[in-house]
């Protein structure tokens, strides 16, 4: 190729990959639902929402984070007083802790020796907010939460779409120590405490999709999810 010709070449070729990169550069810049994901690895067990990691299932430890023991309190008069930590499985049997998570009341959610193991906390009211936030709001976000099995009735809204896959362990009534709801109701605590005897929780129902955010008493048992830190 001659000089004639060479100086125009080389400045087309220039300029074609100058818009080359651009192109690249604002492809990469494109904000989708993936790319809006923690970039942290993923382990089993873990789901990314948003810019969260949560755990996929209910937390069913009976030893705090430092290994010193949570009180399984088995009676129904003894739970209704209790001021301190203690965790029960859901009418007292072994196998529905399997499957849902143990019970746990705020106490042992608020207690300095952690009941979130290593690398993981109980979410504050805010967190669970972020949550139902990303996925369009609390008026549909329970459908997308809750697991497709598991649930009686009519399981309304249900897509697990999340991966959050919440599972309906009902809880410990305060009043009475009593047990409800197992297979339509499922109950989880936040760390955020509203009053000297009540914290926020959140509920999702089996006959509804929304998700609920409420204000109860300290001493129910409700399900624990974790969140990465």
């Amino acid at each position: 190729m001659t000089t004639k010709y060479f100086k125009p070449f080389f400045l087309l070729l220039s300029f074609a990959f100058v818009l080359a990169c651009s192109s690249d550069a604002t492809k990469n810049n494109t904000t989708t639902d993936q790319a809006s994901r923690p970039t942290v690895p993923i382990t089993r067990g873990e789901v990314p929402i948003g810019t969260q990691v949560w755990m996929t299932k209910n937390l069913n430890v009976s030893r705090y984070r430092n290994g010193d023991p949570i009180p399984q309190v088995t009676n129904a008069t003894q739970w209704s007083s209790l001021t301190t930590g203690a965790w029960c499985n859901y009418a007292n049997i072994t196998a529905n802790g399997t499957t849902y998570g143990k019970l746990y009341n705020w106490y042992a959610v608020n207690d300095p020796r952690g009941l979130a193991p290593v690398g993981y906390h109980v979410p504050s009211d805010a967190e669970w907010t972020i949550l139902t936030t990303f996925l369009g709001g609390e008026t549909v976000a329970g459908g997308k939460m809750k697991a497709t099995t598991e649930w009686i009735g009519s399981n309304t809204g249900a897509t697990n779409s999340s991966g959050f896959t919440a599972l309906p362990g009902g809880f410990c009534a305060n009043g009475n120590g009593t047990f409800n709801s197992i297979g339509s109701s499922g109950y989880w605590w936040s760390s955020s405490e509203s009053g000297s005897t009540s914290a926020r929780a959140r509920n999702l129902s089996s006959s509804f999709g929304y998700v609920d955010r409420i204000n109860t008493t300290k001493t129910n048992g409700f399900s624990v999810r974790c969140l990465r830190d």
